[in-house]
């Protein structure tokens, strides 16, 4: 995946920038978008619902202009705890924010979760930009129809068809963007695309190889920790040491596999990845271990990094 170099010039020449956040409910595609615009992975993905937990920043640059875009967890009608925090972080990333983009999965019907973030969004003073994602899945005959029907939800610019797997609609999003960004300095070093540091970004693919390859209940219930990362001095590799937590006991034997053949195969999958992302080789050791009722316990979520004072 390359990063986006359309042609999004405006009339002045003033270099412009600002913060985008992806908002809508779990599983629009977020974090493929933001993977697709900046032209890196920055964000895991994966089918399961309520994946991404955390704030996740990526940058795009272009001729005259940078745009960080802020990916939120999904709103959603929190269970536990750890719901209840990354609505509250979802939220609270809309603060300082230049533009919203408003993401509703046109391959399902509108309903009361997208009614529910519109009404929201309805409420704040940035720019909101309703984008159909996953148009790819709707037949032309249909698009239509969405279109009426998606500019009941409130009156947000738009709205916008895309396809954040096939890139369709992107670019004309993009040259939206920037249209919309006030004069402002680049925040980022150019070539740079995210700021989460890099034991963050080593939790995460480990993770999303766990939501890869597990069904029901397993996905949500886990939480990679990084105890230690290290270079070698003799040699270019990487050691990584992880536990994947699992809510219930039940679950560690579930991660592990018969033989701990799903273990290897998380390991491989995301040794793989890794060694990409770093350019070396890693050598990765992870344990299955096993924290009863993790989201819901604010000692364990401030230990595995998501717990925010209120």
């Amino acid at each position: 995946m390359t990063a986006l170099t359309t042609d999004v010039s405006r009339n002045d020449s003033a270099f412009v920038s600002g913060f985008v956040a992806l908002v809508g409910r779990p599983n629009v595609g977020k974090s493929t978008l933001m993977n697709r615009m900046v032209g890196s992975k920055v964000s895991i993905v994966s089918e399961k619902p309520q994946t991404t937990r955390n704030i996740i920043r990526g940058v795009v640059n272009g001729e005259g202009y940078q745009i960080v875009l802020v990916d939120t967890p999904g709103i959603h009608k929190p269970h536990h705890r750890l719901g209840t925090m990354m609505v509250s972080r979802a939220r609270k990333a809309l603060a300082d924010i230049d533009v919203v983009l408003f993401l509703v999965d046109s391959s399902a019907q509108i309903g009361g979760g997208d009614r529910y973030i519109a009404e929201e969004l309805s409420q704040i003073e940035s720019p909101v930009i309703l984008c159909l994602n996953k148009i790819d899945l709707v037949e032309s005959s249909r698009r239509n129809e969405l279109l009426a029907e998606a500019s009941t939800l409130g009156p947000f610019l738009g709205p916008k068809t895309l396809s954040a797997v096939t890139g369709e609609g992107i670019d004309e999003l993009l040259a939206t963007l920037v249209s919309l960004l006030a004069p402002g300095p680049m925040y980022y070093p150019e070539g740079m695309v995210s700021d989460s540091p890099e034991q963050f970004i080593v939790g995460e693919i480990i993770r999303e190889k766990v939501l890869q390859l597990t069904e029901q209940e397993v996905p949500h219930s886990v939480v990679v920790e990084v105890e230690s990362m290290s270079e070698r001095e003799d040699k270019p590799l990487l050691d990584i040491a992880a536990n994947i937590y699992v809510e219930r006991l039940s679950q560690k034997g579930i991660v592990i596999g018969a033989g701990g053949r799903l273990l290897k195969e998380i390991g491989t999958r995301a040794r793989l990845e890794l060694e990409d992302l770093f350019n070396c080789k890693v050598n990765l050791q992870l344990w299955v271990k096993h924290k009863e009722n993790w989201r819901k316990d604010e000692r364990a979520l401030r230990r595995f990094g998501y717990y925010e004072s209120e």
